[in-house]
């Protein structure tokens, strides 16, 4: 990406314009990177939801060390899912209600972050629940009474109570069917929020001297697939008055209400009239078919039909509310409407801020733009009441920049210099939007506590310590614990703390073999009103202390001797959660055997002399889940009678030693090999230095020398034959010097040169003939040319 040259911007304008370029391109790639699954509602714990860490591009080897996990939601979300570390698939973490969960919504979708760490990195991840039409319609009584008077006239239309479903969509369309009979039959009247009204038509006059009552079963069924129904009993009195039902002054009252109303405010009233006289002119009021939790919230008065509230609502819990009323005179005429009560939203959430990932203590070398710790900050309240912007409050060279899906990042804008300041207290402040506004801050620090495992009971642990600028009651801290995670064991039951000290004491004894390290988060409060708060997180590390005696096999053990047993954990439920044991290696696979659903392991013969004293182990356990998820784990055995006898066995050099020995050793390995390479090289150096030496010089350089021999004193007799010559001799001969080249002197008789083999043959004595190797130096037609030997 070509960025243009910038001018200079003054004293630090030049870091802010590259860490806003780096911020701009994070926020850029966060935004993009989302990942959406959908799944059916009612899943079980364990059920798969996808592939998360193949979809994130992952691959199996990245797994251990890039740490996925499931980050943040919010406090209801982040409950639903987790994430697997061996194989990064995500799973459901509990059984999924749509109907719990969203209500009456027609999409339902739960929203949370995932974290990567080295290098950190942040997904978001969208799951939507699937509605299935598990709910059956229901009716709110189980038996419908009503009276009609025998002058009623055909076609009266008496309205019946409409069933409930749960289910959205398709599955919550309800159609009506009633039993047969002659003097009845079923329509459906449309109601304004375009719902189906079931009524019950009168076809013929009714004889009460003939039959003074009727029982009819109305059904009410969905359209799902398949579909469910409900039933109830509609039982008919047929009597002599009462031929007016209430009529409702309005179909539909609605009304707008502001969240956090105390309870016995009037909501809205609602009025019907009834044209017939005394008992059955007089009308009462009463809630339709409605679920408890509208009942739980709203009350309606019998007499005048006010609607007031009971109980608390909350914007964030639900924004709408709808019910029916009915209207019922003392005849037992029955008329309904509906009430619909929307929720104002107010600013009573402050900001929850939340630390995702915090690295402390940071190297003083990092570069600027190094990420401190992810946050994300979350409102619950909605419009400009749920709008929220974050600040640093102390002295760092640090800054915190947004990211998408209420996440922020605290990155370094400067250089640090730990000469100059060992540490900084920085906290976090996040404000809302709304008037009045609220804010919430987090101090950024972390404390690690080391405890040895086997501790007392009360131990001290640390003590954490928080400051109050303010005075008097304002500025009194407590603590208290707000969470923590200790994988399986639970972090509450580990430690404690002192509200007043801020010291944290173990609870029970650790241990390092069950527990090896664990996280809490301290919330300090003050006293003030309304009280403001902060969190802190503790690391504590369980030290490991040699507890545990070796267990050695006597070698007079029998078959079926208990050796170890083999323990393995399915977080999964039903047959997802069936283990089985099978070995899958052993030094020696006729004397070991374990327990296929025990996981004990035991000699499956009586231990001989012969077998080794040392015995190697795998051992697999299986789930019965499709695909089948498996884990090993490795045994080591040591055969002896007593303890002193397998010493020498179980004082072998750690790993660590062995690997050390082995880097030595390859280490020696490629020394002696360079050093025999090298007097390689130096032998056949002085091998070709010495032949070179015996032989003398090269002919070619003997010619091309600056002295050259005369034609008296170089050449040698043709007919010298005394003594033996160990040598041979290559001369070179050139013609005779002329000092006046015109002169007309004859040239000199050529010189012939004799070979070794000819001055050290036997019969060399003779004159060479004609056949000999002798060879002639001719001279040149220059004789200031260079001379050419021929050996």
């Amino acid at each position: 990406m070509a960025v243009r040259r910038r001018q200079r911007l003054g004293p630090g304008g030049g870091r802010a314009l590259p860490a806003a370029l780096l911020l701009l391109c994070v926020w850029c790639r966060a935004a993009a990177e989302r990942v959406r699954y959908a799944i059916a509602e009612e899943l079980g714990r364990g059920s798969l939801v996808g592939p998360l860490a193949r979809d994130l591009g992952l691959s199996a080897d990245e797994l251990p060390a890039r740490k996925l996990q499931v980050a943040s939601g919010g406090k209801k979300q982040l409950k639903y899912f987790t994430v697997n570390e061996e194989n990064g698939n995500l799973y459901v973490n509990e059984r999924l209600d749509r109907e719990e969960m969203c209500g009456e919504s027609a999409t339902c979708s739960v929203n949370f972050e995932v974290l990567l760490h080295n290098p950190l990195n942040i997904f978001h991840i969208e799951v939507s629940i699937d509605d299935l039409n598990d709910n059956s319609p229901a009716f709110r009584k189980a038996t419908l009474e009503l009276e009609i008077g025998e002058w009623t006239l055909p076609g009266a239309r008496f309205p019946l109570e409409t069933a409930s479903d749960a289910d959205v969509g398709r599955n919550s369309l309800l159609t009506y069917q009633l039993t047969s009979n002659p003097s009845f039959s079923l329509v459906m009247k449309d109601s304004p929020d375009g719902s189906k009204q079931p009524e019950l038509v009168l076809d013929r006059a009714l004889d009460r001297e003939k039959q003074s009552s009727f029982e009819l079963v109305l059904m009410a069924i969905d359209g799902g697939d398949p579909a469910r129904s409900g039933t109830v009993q509609v039982l008919i009195n047929v009597t002599d008055a009462n031929d007016n039902p209430p009529v409702f002054r309005k179909s539909l009252y609605e009304a707008r209400l502001l969240e956090n109303l105390p309870a016995g405010s009037v909501v809205l009233q609602v009025h019907a009239t009834d044209a017939d006289a005394g008992t059955n002119g007089r009308v009462s009021y009463y809630f339709g078919n409605v679920p408890d939790t509208i009942s739980a919230l709203f009350a309606v008065d019998r007499e005048t039909g006010e609607v007031r509230t009971a109980g608390p609502l909350d914007f964030e819990d639900k924004i709408k509310y709808i019910f029916s009323l009915e209207a019922r005179d003392g005849g037992g005429l029955v008329s309904h409407c509906k009430v619909q009560i929307d929720i104002i939203d107010e600013n009573d959430n402050a900001p929850e801020i939340t630390v995702l990932s915090l690295s402390s203590p940071v190297p003083e070398d990092s570069p600027v733009g190094t990420v401190v710790a992810l946050l994300n900050v979350n409102d619950p309240d909605s419009g400009e009441n749920g709008q929220v912007s974050c600040e640093l409050s102390g002295e760092a060279p640090l800054s915190i920049a947004a990211s998408s899906g209420g996440s922020y990042k605290v990155v370094t804008s400067g250089a640090l210099d730990r000469e100059q300041a060992s540490e900084h207290r920085v906290s976090v402040v996040a404000r809302d939007r709304g008037r009045p506004a609220l804010r919430s801050s987090r101090e950024l620090a972390a404390y690690s506590a080391y405890v040895a495992e086997n501790n007392a009971a009360g131990a001290l642990v640390l003590r954490v310590q928080a400051r109050d600028a303010d005075a008097g009651a304002n500025g009194r801290v407590s603590y208290w614990l707000a969470g923590g995670s200790a994988g399986a064991a639970g972090a509450a039951p580990l430690v404690s703390v002192e509200a007043r000290s801020g010291a944290l004491y173990a609870q029970r004894s650790l241990d390092y073999e069950q527990c090896r390290e664990f996280t809490v988060a301290v919330r300090a409060q003050d006293g003030g009103s309304p009280a403001r708060s902060s969190t802190a997180t503790v690391r504590v590390f369980v030290l490991d202390r040699n507890d545990n005696a070796p267990r050695v096999v006597p070698r007079s053990a029998e078959a079926g001797y208990l050796v170890a047993k083999v323990v393995a954990v399915d977080a999964d439920a039903g047959r997802n959660a069936w283990l089985s044991y099978e070995l899958v290696q052993a030094s020696e696979p006729a004397l070991f055997r374990v327990g296929l659903h025990s996981g004990e392991v035991r000699t499956a013969r009586a231990v001989g002399e012969r077998d080794a004293a040392k015995q190697r182990l795998v051992a697999v356990v299986k789930d019965h889940g499709q695909p089948a998820l498996s884990a090993t784990a490795t045994l080591h055995v040591v055969l002896a009678e007593s303890l002193q006898e397998a010493l020498p066995e179980l004082s072998e050099r750690p790993a660590g030693a062995e690997a050390a020995a082995a880097a030595e050793l390859q280490f020696y390995l490629v020394l002696a090999l360079a050093l025999l390479s090298a007097l390689l090289v130096l032998s056949v150096a002085l091998a070709v230095l010495a032949r070179l030496r015996r032989a003398g010089p090269p002919a070619v350089l003997r010619c091309l020398g600056a002295q050259r021999f005369s034609l008296a004193g170089a050449a040698f007799p043709a007919d010298f034959c005394e003594g033996t010559l160990p040598y041979s001799y290559n001369l070179c001969v050139p013609p005779p010097a002329r000092a006046v080249p015109e002169a007309a002197w004859p040239p000199p008789p050529p010189v012939p040169i004799l070979s070794a083999e000819e001055l050290l043959g036997g019969d060399s004595c003779d004159k060479p003939s004609m056949n000999s190797d002798i060879v002639v130096g001719e001279p040149p037609a220059n004789p200031d040319a260079p001379q050419v030997c021929k050996a």
